[in-house]
């Protein structure tokens, strides 16, 4: 049974997200910028992609040892991260460009990460970002039986071992979005009636899912099977670039929301929540390495949580500059801005988070 969405308070006291919206606004018209993506977002997209497609094309033209194909596919897990993490995210949120028909282009780009966009913006922009960290709504709580992210998930005896085990898991995210996730989704978004924007026909939905997910195998598997690749070489290392990239997006995804500070809300008996959306953002949201040059270019600014969930239309480019008008004003509020210095110590507070729900719950 379908539960009920819950609803946000529609009072907010302090005022916060109006004086907030505000003073951001006031950054981009005084500065004179845009809040879309800039000079800066187009030279890493083409620096992603390629990274992302030059190996395949070197595999596919190049006579090489194995053990190269290995090390290029990992390659290629990296850049295939980097682009879902820029360039897709971006344009599927509609903030890599002023242009419709260029965001859809980018947000399109999930075609070939072996994604869907509709299922992508249901769960992520609809279900994620409305109702973030709230148990039985938010879907990137749900793991299934295997990993207990929340308190009010059953508990089994196997959780125990979960801050060991999970990593491994963590891998599999984008290879599940290749085989069978899609499938799932669509099936379970068509029966809900949920979607994003418009709302479009099922077969043309079920057809494009069908249709790309074909030319999808036909070119990460067929065609370097075709051209005279083992079979075997080519499963390997189509393996290898998925583990690499899901094992890289399910940590950054996780150490923004699964850690100790971060809270997992439910509705009242009502189905409201106790705050505003953009205060509940707050509560459930953390950044980490915000000052960490390197993680908020390759992450996509996916670092700055807390900005993109109050923020989705503006584009990670800016994350940075407006990171300082958000957190003092949190502060004045006398409103948790939660964050961690340091992609280490994120990493590691993740993990102590997944010991202490792997733990027996108190009778």
């Amino acid at each position: 049974m379908t539960k009920t969405p819950p609803t946000f308070a529609k009072q907010d006291k302090l005022k916060f997200f109006r004086t907030l919206n505000s003073r951001v606004n006031n950054y981009f018209k005084e500065n004179n910028i845009k809040k879309t993506g800039n000079w800066k977002l187009h030279l890493k997209t083409v620096i992603l992609i390629t990274v992302f497609l030059a190996p395949y094309f070197l595999i596919l033209t190049l006579d090489m040892p194995f053990w190269a194909h290995l090390l290029l596919t990992i390659v290629m897990g990296i850049g295939m991260a980097g682009v879902g993490m820029n360039v897709m995210h971006d344009g599927n949120h509609g903030s890599y460009s002023n242009k419709n028909w260029v965001n859809k282009f980018m947000g399109g780009t999930i075609y070939i990460l072996a994604g869907n966009v509709h299922n992508w913006q249901v769960q992520h922009n609809v279900l994620h970002h409305t109702y973030t960290n709230i148990p039985g709504h938010d879907e990137d709580l749900d793991a299934g039986r295997i990993i207990r992210f929340t308190k009010d998930a059953k508990w089994h005896s196997f959780h125990r071992f979960q801050q060991y085990y999970s990593v491994f898991l963590y891998g599999l995210l984008t290879f599940n979005w290749a085989i069978t996730t899609d499938f799932k989704q669509m099936k379970n978004y068509l029966k809900r009636k949920l979607s994003y924007g418009e709302a479009k026909s099922p077969k043309i939905l079920w057809t494009t899912l069908i249709i790309t997910k074909v030319i999808y195998v036909s070119i990460w598997i067929v065609l370097p099977i075709v051209i005279g690749i083992a079979w075997w070489k080519v499963l390997i290392g189509f393996f290898i670039m998925h583990y690499t990239a899901g094992l890289i997006l399910s940590i950054v995804f996780q150490l923004a929301h699964v850690v100790e500070e971060t809270d997992n809300p439910s509705p009242n008996e009502l189905g409201e929540m106790g705050n505003t959306w953009a205060i509940h953002q707050l509560f459930t949201t953390t950044n980490f390495a915000p000052k960490n040059k390197i993680v908020n270019w390759y992450t996509g600014g996916l670092n700055h949580q807390i900005e993109h969930h109050i923020f989705p239309n503006i584009s990670h480019i800016h994350y940075g500059n407006i990171a300082k008008i958000v957190k003092e004003t949190a502060a004045e509020c006398n409103l948790p801005y939660y964050e961690y210095k340091t992609m280490r110590s994120a990493v590691i507070a993740h993990f102590k988070h997944l010991k202490e729900l792997g733990m027996k719950p108190a009778m």
